[in-house]
Parts: structure tokens; sequence; C-alpha cells
């Protein structure tokens, strides 16, 4: 005969845990036959585990005999309904924002923040700002899903939210000690399309693993971590699961974009349910990982009068299949080291723009600036004993003005407490790193990705600033061009009220190709009017 005995346990609680400190735990010991059932560990005890509610422990506690096998399925699903909502799991429904610190007075957007384990051995979690469409809030099912990546040497995504396509921006202000202030962006993305904002890799933000091992990553895993995030999330978040979904990333970012799409692409044919909707995804100012990237600074720079038409003519005759920035030919690097020199003379994110300090490290798109890292920390940030990496101050007239503000707002505890920041977790935020954690740049080039996901009739808007010298336009379109895709609709001019507002082509293969007139690296910092017109005829299927 069968036999059995219920404990019911009571569970010390974590103090981060959501479950209530009445929850109770019930552990029933069923074995076949009538041997003793006084050790959990004998030999043929099979125990069974579920949550009970603080509503139902009363009663069960008083009929626990009657846990028949459909009360034990009710309990299961309890336990699985608790474990989707636990923040102890890495994956949870986040934390609903309705107000930050220097904001004033309540969000006009819906915000959500949280983070998802992608990293069980080593206890590594992502961090992520969700921020809901403005145009139809969770209930639109066809509003566009927009999945958020940034680049740089593990920038945070909060460079996408605060300075590039989501609703807040910094007031400009000189910093006096107070928490900076924040403002609405009219021209955010956040308009016509929800955006997943993503901390990656471990390490970006407030992204962070318990083990240090966790932190060596690399292009690949990264990506993968990417993927078991985006299963996770939606798992938690399933009503978002039909609505159009689009990956995008820009400068690194543009880099890994299409590789995870590609993987997510590869699951959906695979016939996995979990995964939302794709229909496409864009890139803007991105990297590739090919030599392109770089050897097209230097017809840029010479079109743009930085070099002159002798050293243009001796990188082409020296340079011919050469890393340009590693060089073998002593030729070669010595016109690419006048090259780099010339061009540092002017700010090669936005080469019309004065030269200002980063107010952080600068991205590690080995560019060259001035001084070791083409940071200036002055006196009295180091003097402050507020942070133990201070920020550099630029001009408050330099775009990265804001930049600095952000260290003192990030770093601010109303700030941590208002975004459900886990204390010990990251000690303090920095913008983006130097160097100072491993990273493995172990996919080559991301072109083919993009001839693979085209071809299969996903979407793809490419887009450059013209005034990028970090990643050319010239060089996204020898690479666009290299697909060898024919062309629907040749060049042209798109307009915003009545004015060109940069030129595109697009391909056969579904792909767009847009310049945004005056942008930078990144577009959307320099002309965000201009961006916010492409991407919102773009995602909504719209002639540019």
């Amino acid at each position: 005969m069968d036999t059995h005995r219920t404990q019911l346990l009571h569970l010390p609680m974590d103090p981060s845990s959501t479950l209530r400190p009445s929850t109770v735990l019930a552990v029933e010991w069923r074995r076949r036959g009538n041997a003793s059932m006084t050790t959990a560990a004998a030999p043929g005890l099979r125990p069974r585990l579920f949550l009970i509610l603080p509503g139902l422990a009363s009663s069960l506690c008083h009929h626990h005999h009657l846990c028949s096998r459909s009360l034990f399925l009710l309990c299961i699903f309890l336990v699985l309904a608790s474990a989707s909502s636990g923040s102890g799991s890495g994956s949870g429904a986040g934390k609903v924002v309705t107000s930050l610190p220097g904001f004033d007075g309540p969000l006009p957007f819906h915000l959500e923040t949280g983070y998802v384990e992608v990293d069980e051995r080593n206890g590594a979690e992502l961090f992520y700002y969700f921020v809901e469409s403005e145009s139809g809030g969770g209930s639109d099912k066809d509003a566009p899903f927009l999945f958020w990546l940034t680049g740089g040497d593990r920038c945070s995504v909060f460079d996408g939210l605060a300075f590039e396509i989501g609703p807040i921006r910094f007031v400009i202000e000189p910093y006096n000690g107070t928490l900076p202030r924040l403002q609405y962006n009219p021209n955010s993305w956040s308009k016509v399309s929800h955006i997943l904002f993503v901390d990656s890799p471990v390490g970006a933000g407030f992204s962070y693993s318990r083990q240090p091992n966790g932190y060596d990553v690399g292009d690949i895993s990264s990506a993968q971590h990417l993927h078991d995030f985006i299963v996770k999330w939606f798992n938690d978040h399933p009503k978002y699961r039909e609505n159009p979904f689009y990956i995008g990333g820009d400068s690194y970012g543009g880099k890994i974009a299409p590789f995870l799409t590609h993987m997510v692409a590869e699951g959906i044919e695979a016939g996995r349910r979990t995964l939302p909707n794709l229909k496409g995804y864009l890139v803007g100012n991105p990297r590739t990982g090919d030599i392109i990237d770089f050897s097209s600074k230097v017809p840029y720079a010479h079109g743009f009068g930085l070099i002159s038409g002798q050293l243009y003519e001796t990188i082409l005759g020296h340079c011919q299949g050469e890393d340009y920035i590693n060089p073998s030919n002593v030729l070669c690097a010595q016109a690419l080291d006048t090259f780099y020199d010339l061009i540092s003379e002017v700010q090669q994110a936005q080469i019309l723009l004065d030269t200002c300090d980063f107010a952080s490290p600068v991205p590690n798109i080995n560019s060259r600036m001035h001084g070791a890292d083409g940071r200036k920390i002055l006196r009295e940030e180091i003097q402050a004993g507020k942070l133990n990496q201070p920020p550099a101050r630029p001009p408050i007239d330099c775009i990265s003005y804001g930049y600095y503000l952000s260290y003192f707002w990030a770093n601010d505890r109303r700030t941590r407490e208002a975004l459900g920041i886990k204390k010990g977790t990251v000690d303090e935020w920095v913008r983006c790193h130097d160097g100072d954690l491993p990273y493995a740049m172990d996919l080559d080039s991301s072109i083919k990705y993009h001839h693979n996901l085209t071809s299969r009739g996903y979407r793809a808007l490419v887009y450059s600033g013209d005034h990028d010298l970090l990643v050319p336009h010239l060089g996204t379109q020898a690479w666009i061009r290299s697909l060898n895709f024919s062309i629907v609709e040749d060049w042209r001019a798109w307009h915003l009220d009545g004015q060109s507002a940069g030129f595109t082509i697009s391909y056969s293969n579904n792909m767009t190709y847009a310049t945004v007139k005056g942008g930078g690296h990144t577009a959307p910092e320099y002309e965000p009017e201009r961006c916010f017109a492409l991407f919102s005829r773009w995602i909504l299927n719209r002639a540019l």
C-alpha cells in the first residue's frame, strides 16, 4: 500500500524575497509499502514540494490528508506562479517606476526596471529599463516592440535612454553639487514603440555578476546572454509576445544586433514558441568588425579636407590589405601615424564640432584622442570624494556635458532606490568602462548575418550620421553594396518640414539605408528630431 506524510514548514524569508513571511512550504513524503518514514533520506522516499499561500495554509493544516493529485497540481501551479514573479529567480516582473529623482512630477510614460539572470553558475544578471509605447500602451497588440543595445566599451544602455532615443533628457546646467535635473524628450522613440533597454554585456551599467568569472564574456557569449534574456523576459511579460518585434543597436551594439537577431530567427524556425514575433532589426552608425570600419576613415577624411591628397594616395598605395590598427608595412604605419595625428584635431564623433573631453572613458572604438585616453580629470572632482572614478568635466556647451551629469545622477542613493538597484551589486556606476574588464571580440564580422536575415525576408534599417568619422557612412555603404542585392528605389533625399533630412536608398532584400544630415556618432544624439522621423516612418511601414 502507499503511505505518505506531509510536513508543513514555515520558510525563513530573505529580505529581498517577494514571498510573505506567512508563506508555508508543504513537503509530502510518499513511498510504497509499509517502510518507515522517519528519515527524509531513506531509500524509496519521494518528496513532493508545494507552496501554500497564506489563505490556504490553515485549511490545509487541518486537511492535508486531502492532498489529492488535483490539489497537488494546483500547488505546483502556485509554485510556478510564485517563482515567475520572484526577484530571486533573476527574471521577475520588475519594478514599476512612477517618478524619478530630478524629474518634476510623475513620469508621463510607463517605466519598468528590473533584472534577468543570464548566467546561473556565476550569478550574472542583466539590468533593464522598459518603456511602454506612449501611443497605445500595453493593450496595443500592433505597437512595435524595440529591443535596444548600445555600444562602446561596456557603455551603459542609459545612453540610449537619456541621450539618444529614450523619453528623458538632462537639463543642461552647471553642476553645483545637487542632483541633476531631468526633463521629457519630445522626440522619444517610445512615442510609437515599446522600448526595452538592456545593460549588456555583464558589467555594463547596473548589470553585474556575483562571481568574477561572470564578467569574462565576449561577442558570442554576450549575445547568448541576450537571447536567454529575451526568452525569460517575454515569459514574464507574455502580453507583448505578439507585438512586432525588432532588435536594434548602435555603434558596437550595431555589430551584436544582427547576430542576436540571427539567433532569435534560428530559434523561431526551430519551432520555439517562447520567442517574440520577430519582424526585423535596425542598426545605427554600426560597427561590423570588418576592416572596412577603419579603412573607410581615410577616404572620408580626405573628402572633408582633413588630410592632404598626397597622404591619401600614400595610404592607398601602401596600406592595401593591412590592419589599420597594427599595420606590418613600415611605410603604411608611418602614413597612418600622420593620419591619426591629423584627425585627432577634430571631434571625430561629429567633425564640425569643437573637440571636447569625454565625460567617461573614451568609447573603445580604437580612436586616438588627446592624452592617454582622452580624459581630463579636474581637481574639483577628485577632491569632492563622491566618486572613485570621477568623470571629466567638459565645457557646458559640449554635447558631453550631459554625460558628466549622468555620473552624479546615477550614483545618487535616491536614484538607485527609485530604479530598484540591488545593494552591493555595483559599487559605482560608470557610463562606459575603459578596458578594465575582459572582453573577447570573437565575432569577426557581422556582415554575413545582414545577408542571411534580409534574405529570409526580415526587414532591416541601417542609418548613419553623415558627420561621423568614427564609423563613416562610406564604409557602411560599401558593405551594404557587397551584399549584391538589386536596388528597388535609387538614391534620393528624404525630407522633414520641407527640407532634406538626409538621403536614402532601398534594396530588394527589405533593407533600407539612410543618412541623417548633421548626425554624428550616434545620430540621435545630434539630430533627435530627424532620427525620430526616420524611425517612426520606417517602423510603422511608411515611406521615408
